[in-house]
Protein backbone atom coordinates (compact mmCIF):
# COMPACT_ATOMS: atom_id res chain seq x y z
CA UNK A 1 0.00 0.00 0.00
CA UNK A 2 1.48 3.37 -1.00
CA UNK A 3 2.25 5.86 1.74
CA UNK A 4 0.53 9.24 1.95
CA UNK A 5 3.62 10.87 0.46
CA UNK A 6 3.66 8.46 -2.46
CA UNK A 7 -0.02 9.15 -3.05
CA UNK A 8 0.73 12.88 -3.06
CA UNK A 9 3.37 12.33 -5.77
CA UNK A 10 0.78 10.53 -7.88
CA UNK A 11 -1.40 13.66 -7.83
CA UNK A 12 1.19 15.46 -9.98
CA UNK A 13 -0.60 14.11 -13.06
CA UNK A 14 -4.14 14.59 -11.76
CA UNK A 15 -6.64 16.07 -14.20
CA UNK A 16 -7.75 18.75 -11.75
CA UNK A 17 -5.59 21.89 -11.85
CA UNK A 18 -6.13 22.74 -8.19
CA UNK A 19 -5.08 19.27 -7.07
CA UNK A 20 -1.93 19.42 -9.23
CA UNK A 21 -1.09 22.81 -7.74
CA UNK A 22 -1.56 21.63 -4.16
CA UNK A 23 0.47 18.51 -4.81
CA UNK A 24 3.37 20.37 -6.42
CA UNK A 25 3.42 23.03 -3.71
CA UNK A 26 3.44 20.53 -0.86
CA UNK A 27 6.09 18.36 -2.50
CA UNK A 28 8.70 21.12 -2.82
CA UNK A 29 10.13 20.61 0.72
CA UNK A 30 10.45 16.85 0.09
CA UNK A 31 12.62 17.49 -2.97
CA UNK A 32 15.34 18.32 -0.47
CA UNK A 33 14.42 16.02 2.42
CA UNK A 34 13.32 12.89 0.56
CA UNK A 35 14.27 13.22 -3.14
CA UNK A 36 13.96 9.45 -3.63
CA UNK A 37 10.17 9.73 -3.70
CA UNK A 38 10.48 11.24 -7.19
CA UNK A 39 12.31 8.19 -8.53
CA UNK A 40 9.50 5.66 -8.15
CA UNK A 41 7.90 3.77 -11.01
CA UNK A 42 10.82 4.14 -13.41
CA UNK A 43 10.98 7.90 -12.82
CA UNK A 44 7.30 8.48 -13.55
CA UNK A 45 7.25 11.56 -11.24
CA UNK A 46 10.10 13.06 -13.27
CA UNK A 47 8.02 12.66 -16.41
CA UNK A 48 5.13 14.38 -14.65
CA UNK A 49 7.33 17.25 -13.45
CA UNK A 50 8.67 17.83 -16.95
CA UNK A 51 5.11 18.16 -18.20
CA UNK A 52 4.19 20.51 -15.35
CA UNK A 53 6.84 22.98 -16.53
CA UNK A 54 4.29 23.79 -19.26
CA UNK A 55 1.45 24.20 -16.73
CA UNK A 56 0.09 27.35 -15.11
CA UNK A 57 2.72 29.70 -13.64
CA UNK A 58 2.59 28.66 -9.94
CA UNK A 59 2.51 24.96 -10.82
CA UNK A 60 5.38 25.36 -13.28
CA UNK A 61 7.43 27.28 -10.73
CA UNK A 62 7.06 24.54 -8.13
CA UNK A 63 7.83 21.84 -10.70
CA UNK A 64 10.99 23.67 -11.73
CA UNK A 65 12.04 24.12 -8.11
CA UNK A 66 11.67 20.40 -7.48
CA UNK A 67 13.66 19.54 -10.60
CA UNK A 68 16.39 21.99 -9.57
CA UNK A 69 16.66 20.38 -6.15
CA UNK A 70 16.75 16.77 -7.35
CA UNK A 71 18.88 17.25 -10.47
CA UNK A 72 22.03 16.54 -8.45
CA UNK A 73 20.96 12.89 -8.65
CA UNK A 74 22.82 11.38 -11.60
CA UNK A 75 19.89 9.25 -12.78
CA UNK A 76 17.52 12.20 -12.72
CA UNK A 77 20.08 14.45 -14.38
CA UNK A 78 20.67 12.06 -17.27
CA UNK A 79 16.92 11.63 -17.72
CA UNK A 80 16.23 15.33 -18.14
CA UNK A 81 19.33 16.27 -20.16
CA UNK A 82 18.75 13.50 -22.73
CA UNK A 83 15.14 14.51 -23.29
CA UNK A 84 15.23 16.58 -26.50
CA UNK A 85 11.62 17.70 -26.21
CA UNK A 86 12.14 18.87 -22.62
CA UNK A 87 15.29 20.81 -23.52
CA UNK A 88 13.42 22.54 -26.34
CA UNK A 89 10.60 23.34 -23.91
CA UNK A 90 13.09 25.02 -21.57
CA UNK A 91 14.76 26.95 -24.39
CA UNK A 92 11.41 28.07 -25.78
CA UNK A 93 10.43 29.48 -22.41
CA UNK A 94 13.68 31.08 -21.28
CA UNK A 95 13.95 33.04 -24.54
CA UNK A 96 10.37 34.33 -24.19
CA UNK A 97 10.50 37.90 -22.79
CA UNK A 98 7.24 37.28 -20.92
CA UNK A 99 8.26 34.00 -19.22
CA UNK A 100 7.65 34.44 -15.44
CA UNK A 101 9.89 31.52 -14.44
CA UNK A 102 12.91 32.33 -16.59
CA UNK A 103 15.27 32.51 -13.61
CA UNK A 104 14.21 29.08 -12.40
CA UNK A 105 14.82 27.71 -15.91
CA UNK A 106 18.29 29.31 -15.87
CA UNK A 107 19.00 27.55 -12.57
CA UNK A 108 17.88 24.21 -13.96
CA UNK A 109 19.97 24.62 -17.12
CA UNK A 110 22.97 25.43 -14.93
CA UNK A 111 22.48 22.17 -13.05
CA UNK A 112 21.94 20.25 -16.28
CA UNK A 113 25.39 21.44 -17.36
CA UNK A 114 26.89 18.95 -14.89
CA UNK A 115 26.26 16.34 -17.58
CA UNK A 116 28.50 16.04 -20.64
CA UNK A 117 25.36 15.91 -22.76
CA UNK A 118 24.95 19.66 -22.30
CA UNK A 119 27.56 20.06 -25.05
CA UNK A 120 24.87 19.64 -27.64
CA UNK A 121 23.58 23.17 -27.06
CA UNK A 122 26.79 24.33 -28.74
CA UNK A 123 25.52 23.03 -32.08
CA UNK A 124 21.77 22.71 -31.49
CA UNK A 125 19.77 24.90 -33.89
CA UNK A 126 16.19 26.02 -33.34
CA UNK A 127 13.76 28.75 -34.36
CA UNK A 128 15.11 32.28 -33.90
CA UNK A 129 13.46 34.02 -30.91
CA UNK A 130 13.13 37.56 -32.24
CA UNK A 131 13.85 40.26 -31.17
CA UNK A 132 16.32 38.62 -28.77
CA UNK A 133 18.81 37.45 -31.39
CA UNK A 134 19.38 36.64 -35.04
CA UNK A 135 21.14 33.34 -34.32
CA UNK A 136 19.61 29.89 -34.67
CA UNK A 137 22.16 28.32 -32.29
CA UNK A 138 20.93 27.57 -28.77
CA UNK A 139 24.10 28.69 -26.97
CA UNK A 140 24.04 32.04 -28.81
CA UNK A 141 20.45 32.56 -27.76
CA UNK A 142 21.31 31.88 -24.12
CA UNK A 143 24.29 34.22 -24.36
CA UNK A 144 22.04 36.99 -25.62
CA UNK A 145 19.58 36.30 -22.80
CA UNK A 146 22.42 36.73 -20.33
CA UNK A 147 23.88 39.87 -21.89
CA UNK A 148 20.73 41.67 -23.01
CA UNK A 149 18.66 40.48 -20.08
CA UNK A 150 20.88 41.69 -17.24
CA UNK A 151 18.82 43.30 -14.47
CA UNK A 152 15.49 42.74 -16.19
CA UNK A 153 16.16 44.63 -19.41
CA UNK A 154 14.83 41.84 -21.65
CA UNK A 155 12.40 40.11 -19.33
CA UNK A 156 11.20 42.28 -16.41
CA UNK A 157 10.81 39.15 -14.26
CA UNK A 158 14.28 37.73 -14.88
CA UNK A 159 17.97 38.61 -14.66
CA UNK A 160 19.35 35.33 -16.12
CA UNK A 161 22.27 35.47 -13.66
CA UNK A 162 22.52 31.69 -13.21
CA UNK A 163 23.36 31.23 -16.89
CA UNK A 164 26.86 32.32 -15.83
CA UNK A 165 27.25 28.94 -14.13
CA UNK A 166 26.08 27.18 -17.29
CA UNK A 167 28.77 29.00 -19.28
CA UNK A 168 31.41 28.07 -16.69
CA UNK A 169 30.65 24.37 -17.14
CA UNK A 170 30.44 24.65 -20.93
CA UNK A 171 33.93 26.20 -20.85
CA UNK A 172 35.35 23.00 -19.35
CA UNK A 173 34.90 21.21 -22.67
CA UNK A 174 37.31 21.75 -25.58
CA UNK A 175 34.32 22.49 -27.80
CA UNK A 176 33.16 25.10 -25.30
CA UNK A 177 36.59 26.71 -25.13
CA UNK A 178 36.58 26.94 -28.92
CA UNK A 179 33.12 28.51 -28.86
CA UNK A 180 34.12 31.23 -26.41
CA UNK A 181 37.29 32.16 -28.31
CA UNK A 182 35.89 32.10 -31.86
CA UNK A 183 33.90 35.00 -33.37
CA UNK A 184 30.21 34.11 -33.57
CA UNK A 185 28.87 33.74 -37.09
CA UNK A 186 25.82 35.96 -36.50
CA UNK A 187 27.53 39.04 -35.03
CA UNK A 188 31.29 38.46 -35.55
CA UNK A 189 31.95 39.02 -31.82
CA UNK A 190 33.88 36.74 -29.47
CA UNK A 191 31.38 35.26 -27.01
CA UNK A 192 33.94 35.59 -24.20
CA UNK A 193 34.22 39.33 -24.80
CA UNK A 194 30.49 39.59 -24.06
CA UNK A 195 31.08 38.14 -20.59
CA UNK A 196 34.12 40.13 -19.48
CA UNK A 197 32.20 43.31 -18.51
CA UNK A 198 30.48 41.30 -15.78
CA UNK A 199 33.61 40.60 -13.68
CA UNK A 200 32.67 43.72 -11.70
CA UNK A 201 28.88 43.39 -11.86
CA UNK A 202 26.78 43.98 -8.75
CA UNK A 203 25.42 40.41 -8.89
CA UNK A 204 27.69 37.99 -6.97
CA UNK A 205 26.31 35.13 -9.06
CA UNK A 206 27.33 36.80 -12.33
CA UNK A 207 30.76 37.67 -11.02
CA UNK A 208 31.44 34.16 -9.76
CA UNK A 209 30.16 32.42 -12.89
CA UNK A 210 32.03 34.71 -15.27
CA UNK A 211 35.24 34.37 -13.23
CA UNK A 212 34.97 30.58 -13.48
CA UNK A 213 34.27 30.79 -17.21
CA UNK A 214 37.42 32.86 -17.80
CA UNK A 215 39.47 30.40 -15.78
CA UNK A 216 38.11 27.33 -17.55
CA UNK A 217 38.70 28.84 -21.00
CA UNK A 218 42.28 29.62 -19.96
CA UNK A 219 43.07 25.92 -19.59
CA UNK A 220 43.24 25.96 -23.41
CA UNK A 221 46.82 27.15 -23.91
CA UNK A 222 46.57 27.68 -27.71
CA UNK A 223 43.92 30.34 -27.06
CA UNK A 224 46.13 32.45 -24.79
CA UNK A 225 47.25 34.76 -27.59
CA UNK A 226 43.61 35.59 -28.33
CA UNK A 227 42.81 35.95 -24.63
CA UNK A 228 45.65 38.39 -23.98
CA UNK A 229 45.57 40.30 -27.26
CA UNK A 230 44.66 43.97 -26.94
CA UNK A 231 43.07 44.00 -30.39
CA UNK A 232 39.45 45.10 -30.45
CA UNK A 233 38.50 41.85 -32.18
CA UNK A 234 40.08 39.65 -29.48
CA UNK A 235 39.16 38.91 -25.89
CA UNK A 236 41.67 41.13 -24.02
CA UNK A 237 40.73 39.51 -20.70
CA UNK A 238 43.61 40.94 -18.66
CA UNK A 239 41.90 44.21 -17.73
CA UNK A 240 38.59 42.54 -16.72
CA UNK A 241 40.58 40.12 -14.54
CA UNK A 242 42.77 42.76 -12.90
CA UNK A 243 39.94 45.25 -12.24
CA UNK A 244 38.23 43.23 -9.47
CA UNK A 245 41.65 42.55 -7.89
CA UNK A 246 42.32 46.26 -7.46
CA UNK A 247 41.27 48.40 -4.51
CA UNK A 248 41.74 52.08 -3.62
CA UNK A 249 45.53 51.80 -3.44
CA UNK A 250 47.57 54.63 -4.90
CA UNK A 251 50.42 53.93 -7.30
CA UNK A 252 53.28 56.25 -8.11
CA UNK A 253 53.28 58.00 -11.45
CA UNK A 254 55.94 55.59 -12.69
CA UNK A 255 53.94 52.57 -11.53
CA UNK A 256 50.71 53.84 -13.07
CA UNK A 257 52.45 54.00 -16.43
CA UNK A 258 53.14 50.28 -16.16
CA UNK A 259 49.43 49.48 -15.76
CA UNK A 260 46.92 49.20 -18.61
CA UNK A 261 45.42 52.61 -19.35
CA UNK A 262 42.01 51.53 -18.07
CA UNK A 263 43.49 50.81 -14.63
CA UNK A 264 45.46 54.01 -14.14
CA UNK A 265 44.43 56.54 -11.47
CA UNK A 266 41.25 54.74 -10.44
CA UNK A 267 40.86 56.84 -7.30
CA UNK A 268 40.02 56.20 -3.67
CA UNK A 269 36.46 55.05 -4.44
CA UNK A 270 37.66 51.90 -6.23
CA UNK A 271 36.65 48.71 -4.43
CA UNK A 272 38.00 45.23 -5.07
CA UNK A 273 35.74 42.20 -5.22
CA UNK A 274 34.64 41.34 -1.69
CA UNK A 275 34.42 37.60 -2.46
CA UNK A 276 37.79 35.97 -1.75
CA UNK A 277 36.81 32.97 -3.87
CA UNK A 278 36.50 35.25 -6.90
CA UNK A 279 39.88 36.77 -6.09
CA UNK A 280 41.45 33.31 -5.96
CA UNK A 281 39.78 32.30 -9.21
CA UNK A 282 41.16 35.37 -11.01
CA UNK A 283 44.64 34.72 -9.61
CA UNK A 284 44.45 31.12 -10.80
CA UNK A 285 43.45 32.38 -14.25
CA UNK A 286 46.47 34.65 -14.33
CA UNK A 287 48.65 31.71 -13.36
CA UNK A 288 47.24 29.68 -16.23
CA UNK A 289 48.09 32.53 -18.58
CA UNK A 290 51.77 32.21 -17.61
CA UNK A 291 51.96 28.80 -19.30
CA UNK A 292 53.86 30.29 -22.27
CA UNK A 293 56.81 32.66 -22.44
CA UNK A 294 54.68 35.06 -24.46
CA UNK A 295 52.03 35.05 -21.76
CA UNK A 296 54.53 35.63 -18.97
CA UNK A 297 56.06 38.55 -20.82
CA UNK A 298 52.61 40.04 -21.43
CA UNK A 299 51.71 39.86 -17.74
CA UNK A 300 55.07 41.31 -16.72
CA UNK A 301 54.76 44.17 -19.17
CA UNK A 302 51.25 45.19 -18.10
CA UNK A 303 51.78 45.69 -14.40
CA UNK A 304 50.31 42.44 -13.08
CA UNK A 305 52.98 42.23 -10.38
CA UNK A 306 51.96 45.65 -9.01
CA UNK A 307 48.32 44.59 -8.72
CA UNK A 308 49.23 41.29 -7.05
CA UNK A 309 51.58 43.06 -4.64
CA UNK A 310 48.81 45.35 -3.38
CA UNK A 311 46.31 42.51 -3.24
CA UNK A 312 48.70 40.46 -1.10
CA UNK A 313 49.06 43.35 1.33
CA UNK A 314 45.37 44.24 1.51
CA UNK A 315 43.57 40.89 1.79
CA UNK A 316 44.12 38.82 4.90
CA UNK A 317 43.10 35.48 3.46
CA UNK A 318 45.52 32.58 3.38
CA UNK A 319 44.20 31.19 0.10
CA UNK A 320 44.47 34.56 -1.66
CA UNK A 321 47.97 35.14 -0.34
CA UNK A 322 49.13 31.68 -1.37
CA UNK A 323 47.76 32.29 -4.88
CA UNK A 324 49.59 35.64 -4.95
CA UNK A 325 52.82 33.94 -3.85
CA UNK A 326 52.57 31.31 -6.54
CA UNK A 327 51.90 33.81 -9.31
CA UNK A 328 54.71 36.16 -8.26
CA UNK A 329 57.15 33.26 -8.21
CA UNK A 330 56.42 32.60 -11.87
CA UNK A 331 56.48 36.26 -12.91
CA UNK A 332 59.76 37.03 -11.14
CA UNK A 333 61.73 33.90 -11.93
CA UNK A 334 64.58 33.83 -14.41
CA UNK A 335 63.73 32.73 -17.92
CA UNK A 336 66.02 30.16 -19.50
CA UNK A 337 69.21 31.81 -20.69
CA UNK A 338 68.43 35.07 -18.90
CA UNK A 339 69.15 36.55 -15.52
CA UNK A 340 66.37 38.36 -13.69
CA UNK A 341 67.15 39.78 -10.28
CA UNK A 342 64.20 39.54 -7.93
CA UNK A 343 63.95 42.79 -6.03
CA UNK A 344 63.34 43.17 -2.32
CA UNK A 345 59.61 43.76 -2.72
CA UNK A 346 59.10 40.61 -4.74
CA UNK A 347 61.16 38.64 -2.24
CA UNK A 348 58.75 39.73 0.46
CA UNK A 349 55.66 38.76 -1.51
CA UNK A 350 56.95 35.30 -2.39
CA UNK A 351 58.02 34.55 1.17
CA UNK A 352 61.74 34.73 0.69
CA UNK A 353 61.87 34.26 -3.05
CA UNK A 354 61.88 30.46 -2.93
CA UNK A 355 62.74 28.73 -6.17
CA UNK A 356 60.19 27.67 -8.73
CA UNK A 357 59.97 23.92 -8.75
CA UNK A 358 57.42 23.45 -11.49
CA UNK A 359 57.43 24.56 -15.09
CA UNK A 360 54.27 26.54 -16.02
CA UNK A 361 53.09 23.76 -18.31
CA UNK A 362 53.26 21.27 -15.47
CA UNK A 363 51.32 23.64 -13.22
CA UNK A 364 48.53 23.86 -15.81
CA UNK A 365 48.35 20.08 -15.95
CA UNK A 366 48.14 19.91 -12.17
CA UNK A 367 45.38 22.51 -12.05
CA UNK A 368 43.46 20.58 -14.72
CA UNK A 369 43.54 17.50 -12.48
CA UNK A 370 42.27 19.54 -9.54
CA UNK A 371 39.49 21.06 -11.66
CA UNK A 372 38.39 17.80 -13.29
CA UNK A 373 35.91 16.80 -10.60
CA UNK A 374 35.22 20.24 -9.21
CA UNK A 375 31.57 21.23 -9.32
CA UNK A 376 30.25 24.74 -8.80
CA UNK A 377 27.56 24.25 -6.21
CA UNK A 378 24.53 26.44 -6.64
CA UNK A 379 21.84 24.98 -4.48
Amino acid sequence: MPTELEELVEFLHHGNTQIRQIAAENLVPYSEKEPSIFKTGQLTPIKDLKLLVKDYEPIAKNALTILINISNDREVLENIIKDDAFLESLLLRITNPKEPNANEIAMLLANMAKSDHIKRILTLTRDIPKPLTTSKVAIDQLMDCFVKGAQGTYNPKADFDYLAYLFADIAKFPQGQTYFTTPAAYDSLLPLSKLTPFTTHTSPIRRKGVASTLKNVSFNIPSHRTLLSQSASDANILVPILTPLLGPEEFSLEENEQLPEELQFLGEDKRRDSDVENLKTHLETLLLLTATREGRDELRGRGVYLVVRELHLAVEDEGVREACDRLVQVLMRDEEGEGREVDGEANGVVNGGRAIEEAPGRMVAQMEEEEDEQVVEIF
